[in-house]
């Protein structure tokens, strides 16, 4: 079993080439080539919650700090975090800071 990018789980159209590319633009996650291979994703496809501007919940958000409830309770999410296992999975991207007390 392959394991797939949010924009291939979420069927949203902005993956590079998408059919919703003309209209919303392509998503920070599809673009952001410095998390290519996070969480054995392309690009920011397997770590999009840590991607600032994605597109979800019919709005853009903002950074992890932001966002972080309405992502831990997203199906991509849950299903990336499951598919690495405890042991692999990266809930930031490298060099990325997160403050729990902000």
């Amino acid at each position: 079993m392959s394991k797939l990018n949010c924009w291939e789980v979420k069927k949203c159209g902005r993956e590079a080439g998408g059919v919703k590319t003309g209209e919303l633009g392509v998503c920070p996650a599809a673009l952001d080539t410095s998390s290519n291979g996070a969480n054995s994703g392309k690009n920011g496809g397997r770590i999009c919650w840590a991607v600032a501007g994605t597109f979800c919940g019919g709005k853009v958000q903002g950074d992890f700090a932001q966002k972080q409830v309405s992502c831990m309770a997203c199906e991509v999410f849950k299903k990336i975090k499951h598919e690495e296992g405890a042991e692999s999975f990266m809930l930031m991207k490298s060099g990325q800071a997160y403050h729990a007390n902000r």
